[in-house]
């Protein structure tokens, strides 16, 4: 995971807790099972097209969140209040 990186992509264990096999979720979503191997391994959240995303969702019958895990960055301790975002 890259210093930076505070939004963890959980493809792989959600597919592991849902026994779900790189080929069924190719085949229901419509991307060949080399494409789902790589979403599969990385760590960080990839570009997907939402109609991607969609039909993840779907396949696995989970909820987008269950997909990305939010991790503070350790090296910053200032919390951002409204107040500096306006």
């Amino acid at each position: 995971m890259s210093e930076n990186q505070v939004i963890r992509w959980k493809l792989n264990e959600v597919m592991a807790r849902k026994r779900v096999r790189n080929k069924d979720l190719a085949m229901i979503v419509g991307i060949t099972e080399n494409s789902i191997y790589r979403l599969r391994k990385v760590d960080e959240m990839p570009r997907l097209a939402p109609e991607r995303l969609n039909g993840i969702c779907k396949a696995l019958n989970c909820q987008p969140g269950e997909l990305l895990e939010y991790l503070p960055d350790e090296g910053e301790g200032n919390v951002v209040s409204q107040a500096d975002i306006v």
